[in-house]
Order: structure tokens, then sequence, then C-alpha cells
């Protein structure tokens, strides 16, 4: 094991263990340095800003904005432990300049496009009723498509009303099961295949009895919105930002929607429900006991 194997598999190791990243993520940042190392051929303790610099420059023309941000996070993440480490004693990243990401929202169902959409399925199929389920619980709790894939039965608490998400880096929340999803979710246990070797504990599954795959999630999701008239270029996460929004707009705190989301920052549950900064922080400061006599 040459030595920047051997730094890749302690820095993985530290990604997991002590910082608790899934690990897609891990993999994920380790792929690009990888792949960054084994092109530019430098040793990581000689790492300069302008290499970085130069590297994310000749990608530019093949990654995204929001990409190239992502890379040199990676990259920033790596550089940090290595001063954790005492291999290095400053960051080259800290000269580099991340891309200006514009503000991404997505579209935003209204809740007559909801019932549309749901109210499209034909439940007089076992598929029928599985996707209904699948479109109640993306909505009605607000789950990422990934989590959805991979509910399971024992998740599920029917009496108490509620879902146990693991959701991003294996952080778990409660999301309260609404009657709607709940009946749904009953309607299709009742005519769920027999589960494949493997795949009992899990909700969705396909006609084989395996795992439902995240395409075909999809692809439903755009079939039902399709034969619902509804138009907007949606995917399984629109329900997820659609909820979110709905909530916000009838008067839900924002930081009972950043819990049931599993959001870690404040910040990314205001991009997600189109709340400019500048609304909450005015109604905050309007009933200030600091603030200006009215």
């Amino acid at each position: 094991m040459d030595a920047t194997t051997r730094l890749f598999k302690d820095y993985a190791y530290y990604l997991k263990i002590e910082r608790g990243l899934s690990p897609k993520t891990v993999a994920g940042y380790c792929s690009d340095l990888s792949l960054f190392f084994g092109e530019s051929g430098l040793e990581a303790s000689a790492v300069k800003s302008a290499d970085i610099v130069d590297y994310l420059s000749a990608r530019s023309e093949t990654l995204s904005k929001r990409s190239q941000a992502r890379l040199l996070s990676a990259f920033r993440s790596f550089f940090d432990w290595m001063i954790l480490e005492g291999e290095i004693k400053e960051n080259p990243c800290d000269r580099v300049d991340a891309p200006k990401i514009g503000r991404y929202l997505p579209e935003v169902l209204s809740v007559e496009e909801v019932d549309r959409i749901i109210a499209s399925v034909d439940t007089s199929t076992p598929g029928g009723l599985r996707d209904r389920a699948i479109l109640e619980v993306l909505y009605g709790c607000g789950l990422r498509v990934s989590e959805a894939v991979n509910l399971k039965v024992s998740q599920i608490h029917r009496k108490e009303g509620f879902l146990r998400i693991v959701g991003k880096g294996d952080k778990e929340r409660l999301v309260p099961l609404g009657e709607m999803a709940a009946e749904a979710l009953e309607a299709w246990f009742g005519a769920r295949p027999e589960p494949a070797r493997g795949c009992d504990d899990l909700v969705f599954l396909n006609f084989r009895g395996g795992q439902l795959s995240r395409v075909s999630m999809f692809n439903m999701v755009k079939k039902q919105a399709m034969l619902a008239g509804v138009r907007k270029d949606i995917s399984p996460h629109t329900f997820r930002h659609s909820f979110a929004t709905h909530l916000v707009e009838n008067g839900a705190d924002l930081r009972v929607v950043q819990e049931m989301l599993g959001h870690e920052s404040i910040l990314t549950t205001e991009i997600y429900t189109h709340i400019d900064s500048s609304s909450w922080q005015g109604s905050i400061l309007a009933h200030h006991p600091r603030g200006k006599e009215k």
C-alpha cells in the first residue's frame, strides 16, 4: 500500500467514524480525491492553491458550478483533516473562491395538483395501491426518494402515528404519519406480494417481491403527473418540497419543518420553502422585545 492510498484509507475512516458521514458520501469524497491525485500526480502535502484552481478550470466545461462547489468542498475537507493530522500547516483551498451558485428552487405543486396526481392512480390493482401509498408517503411525510425506497415495515408505528426514518448520515428522526398515508399503507399491505429473500421488512416491493428501485419510483411519479394533466417537470422530490412549502404557508414553524425534513441547517429549510431570510427575520424583529416602539 503506497503512502497516498494509506492516506485515503485513514481519511475515509475519519469521515465515517469521527464525522459520521454516510458510506455514499465517504465514497464520493474519496473518489473525487483519487481522480484529482491520479491526474495531477502530486503528493498530497505538495498541493498548492494554483493546482486546485487549474484542476477546477480544466473541468469547468464538463461540471456544473454546483458540482465544482461540491468538488472544492471535498478538497477542503481533506486538507482540513491533513492539518489536524499535522501533515500540512495550511489549507490550499483557503485561497480558492467557490463558484457562485444561483438559488435553486424546484417546482412546487399546488394542493389541488397534488390531489389530482394522487387521484389519478388506479387503485383497482395491487400496483395501483402501492403507487398510491408511495405518493401519500412522499407528500404526507415529506420523505426523500431514498428514504421511501428503503422504508421498512418495522419503521412504521401505526398505533403511535409516526414513522422512524433513517436519513442522511444515518441520522434518525420521527415523522408524523397522517391518516390518509396510514390508510394508503394499510391498503397496500393487503395486496403486497410475497417478499423475495431479504426483502421481508421492505414496504415497497416490485411485482417479483424484490425492492422497488428509485428509477421505478421516478417513472411512476412522472406517469401519474402526465395522467393528471400536470405539465410541470416533477420528480419524487417535488412532493417533499411541496409538502414543506404548504406547511410553512399554513403557518408551521420553520424549526418544526426543519426537524420534519431532517435538515441540519435552518438555511437549507429556508431555501426549500421559498422563504427569503428577510421575511422570517423581519417577523422576528417585528415582535422583538428590544425592537423600536410602534
